[in-house]
């Protein structure tokens, strides 16, 4: 259906982000698009049109992102669909995590996400519709030895995402959690990925495995151009999914953990009810 609607995407100028919002332009709808830097994400998207607004958005400074909604707001009218996009990969063990390189992870992955949605609803609850649609990570269901702190921010996305639909249902609101494997576009890569500075000799099996994974950019299993139809399509369902995986892999990994939680939580059943009066 596609039906034509303004759109907020965090995250724009590269990666899942600029993919969709390159469909979206391209299919006439109109969208406000965030960036820490307006410049990189004019270059990436090269469409000067009164439908597109570029936002420069310091995502974990809630007054900064307040202004860029209602930025959008009075330029669009109406805000129907909005993608917390943002977000970067983060490896490394506890031990070699900075206490800055942690906060700074949770001020994007997670706090950037909250202050959308909270500076958002009004908008939402006003209008009495609207759809968010939170991007998280297989790694939030099912992480990896490496990737704790990102395994951490994702995680806590699921959970404040699962919760949110519940308190605004009434509302008319929709929101969709989408946890998706590989992708082939630049997650891999520094730009997107940090890895700890503070490397301990300890850890060096961890470190051979996070190099693993910086050599598979390019070679992911996951198509970024079918990830936006996806969104697109949700968008338009009168009852999109709460959750959604994309990719194989993040399917079978999901299960994987489905079939961990059960059969953990039988093992240990006698001893779970053993507290009870």
């Amino acid at each position: 259906m596609d039906t034509k609607k303004v759109w907020f995407v965090t995250g724009a100028s590269k990666g899942l982000g600029l993919t969709l919002i390159k469909q979206l332009l391209e299919a006439g709808h109109q969208v406000a698009a965030t960036s820490r830097n307006v410049k990189n994400l004019n270059e990436a998207v090269q469409f000067n049109n009164a439908a597109f607004l570029p936002l420069c958005v310091n995502l974990g400074d809630d007054n900064s992102v307040a202004d860029a909604i209602q930025q959008a707001y009075e330029k669009f009218g109406r805000i129907d669909v909005v993608v917390n996009n943002a977000g970067y990969g983060i490896g490394g063990t506890m031990e070699e995590l900075s206490d800055e390189e942690v906060r700074r992870s949770f001020d994007v992955n997670v706090f950037g996400t909250i202050n959308v949605i909270r500076n958002v609803l009004p908008i939402l609850r006003n209008q009495g519709n609207g759809h968010i649609i939170n991007i998280s990570s297989i790694a939030g269901i099912s992480p990896t030895s490496g990737w704790s702190v990102y395994g951490a921010t994702k995680h806590a996305v699921i959970g404040l995402t699962e919760v949110l639909a519940e308190d605004v249902k009434s509302f008319g609101i929709k929101v969709t959690l989408i946890a998706p494997g590989g992708f082939r576009t630049n997650f891999n890569n520094p730009d997107s990925l940090v890895l700890a500075k503070n490397k301990i000799d300890a850890y060096s099996h961890i470190h051979t495995s996070l190099s693993r994974f910086e050599g598979m950019s390019g070679s992911q299993n996951g198509d970024p151009e079918k990830a936006a139809i996806v969104m697109r399509e949700i968008a338009d369902m009168t009852e999109p999914p709460l959750y959604l995986l994309l990719g194989s892999d993040a399917y079978m990994r999901a299960l994987g953990k489905q079939d961990l939680l059960s059969s953990s939580y039988k093992q240990w059943e006698t001893l779970t009810k053993s507290t009870d009066f």
